[in-house]
């Protein structure tokens, strides 16, 4: 099989997906400050900036301007950890756990609506197919050279 004429074909597709309105939507829950409110809210409303950085896979630079936007807009707090005054807490308001409840239910909406156009069979075959190329990708990134 030539791999390299599929991965040409795989890379034109994604392009065309990247370029559509509602990826686009779904790419910027996947980063930013959207991503940073989802995590917040899944790990307990409460978390320290390096978890989120480290998630994201980003700088502490980019992460500490994505805080401040998000602070500024009253969505999170940062606060001194009582247990370790070393350590800053990120913890949503409430009106920060509402728009990150929104947009998560928009989200979803969006990604249903679009697996619901391929169909049952296919929409449970993409997403297994999505989760294998995941899984090898995390456990061979280090045989993947860019």
């Amino acid at each position: 099989m030539d791999y390299s004429a599929l991965a040409i074909e795989f890379f034109d597709k994604m392009h065309m997906l990247r370029k559509a309105k509602p990826q686009k939507h779904i790419d910027g829950a996947l980063q930013g400050e959207a991503f940073a409110l989802h995590y917040i809210a899944s790990h307990g409303g409460e978390v320290v900036p390096g978890e989120i950085g480290n998630e994201m896979n980003v700088s502490t630079a980019r992460i500490a301007q994505t805080l401040n936007s998000i602070e500024r807009k009253g969505w999170i707090t940062r606060q001194i950890d009582q247990t370790d005054r070393r350590r800053i807490l990120v913890k949503l308001t409430p009106e920060g756990k509402s728009v990150e409840d929104a947009h998560y239910r928009e989200i979803i909406g969006t990604t249903a609506s679009m697996l619901s156009m391929l169909g049952e069979a296919d929409a449970v075959e993409y997403i297994r197919i999505m989760g294998k190329l995941a899984e090898i990708v995390s456990r061979h990134s280090d045989q993947i050279s860019f």
